[in-house]
């Protein structure tokens, strides 16, 4: 039982994070490659924080979005100035970038070894430590990044990002000052993968630069294109196929040092299988890169 929660709570986070980036790739046609650095970057501002300076979980969660939303202007400032793939290369830049920080900067962040003894979450002193406990916290943000992109989509400002998705010369010739809305909805996607990174990194109690790789970028763009950009439970959806397929493999009980490469190659047919024959992905409502 302990088992299938911890499975569950892992769904919830990358359901989180699979939404951050539905709100960009999906609604507005942004694809970025630097998720997992700000998923990253939100785990450690949260773990630096509670573990050198004894604060809050709380407090590291709102430390976490302000640095989110500044580097989320440092990524998006420049790089939303070039279009398609030229925004796609600049986004895997600042991937690379914020992973070598998180890999060399050791006197902050402990480079590979990590840090250790990061405390899970509390509520008015209560500490959460079950994992059906987990699991509620990591549901309960799940609603929450569902209820704002919710929000924004069905808002006039969602309105918006859509033309720009489909037609942005199109929108700026109405008057729509499209880079002001890019830059904003890049700093809630930043915001909403920063958060993901905080749970993850007070459910885990450890965390090191391996688990923010531009592979894992790319793995929540890959639950984007299977889920299926732009829809309701799209994000959901690719999130619970990409985190349950690998441990089905171990349930198979695949060597775990061939599971780990064979798990790459299930992730690679399953895109190459879903571009050719389902592009909009099991419930998208756009094919994706259209």
């Amino acid at each position: 039982m302990e088992y299938i929660l911890h499975i569950l709570v892992l769904v919830a986070i990358y359901t989180v994070l699979s939404v951050s980036l539905d709100l960009l790739a999906g609604h507005t046609g942004l694809l970025s490659l630097s998720h997992a650095a700000l998923f990253g970057l939100g785990a450690y501002s949260s773990a630096l924080l509670t573990t050198r300076f004894g604060t809050s979980v709380f407090v590291g969660f709102l430390v976490a979005m302000v640095v989110a939303v500044l580097i989320s202007f440092c990524i998006s400032l420049p790089s939303l100035r070039l279009q398609d793939d030229y925004f796609v290369i600049a986004t895997f830049g600042f991937q690379m970038i914020l992973f070598s920080i998180f890999n060399n900067w050791i006197a902050v962040t402990h480079g590979p070894m990590g840090i250790t003894n990061i405390p899970q979450p509390s509520i008015f002193g209560w500490t959460i430590s079950s994992r059906v406990g987990l699991l509620v916290v990591a549901l309960l943000l799940a609603i929450f990044a569902y209820v704002v992109v919710i929000l924004i989509t069905s808002s006039p400002f969602g309105r918006v990002l859509r033309a720009i998705r489909e037609d942005e010369i199109f929108a700026r010739a109405l008057g729509k000052r499209t880079y002001r809305f890019k830059v904003t909805v890049f700093a809630v996607s930043a915001t909403l993968s920063a958060w993901a990174g905080c749970l993850y990194a007070h459910y885990v109690t450890y965390i090191d630069p391996a688990s923010f790789t531009v592979m894992e970028s790319i793995l929540v763009v890959s639950m984007v294109i299977v889920g299926g950009a732009g829809s309701r439970w799209g994000p959901f959806i690719g999130a619970s196929v990409l985190v349950l397929l690998p441990e089905t493999l171990r349930i198979v009980g695949l060597p775990s040092t061939f599971a780990a490469n064979f798990r790459q190659v299930i992730y690679g047919t399953l895109l190459v299988v879903m571009m050719m024959f389902r592009p909009r992905g099991i419930v998208g409502k756009y094919d994706f890169g259209q």
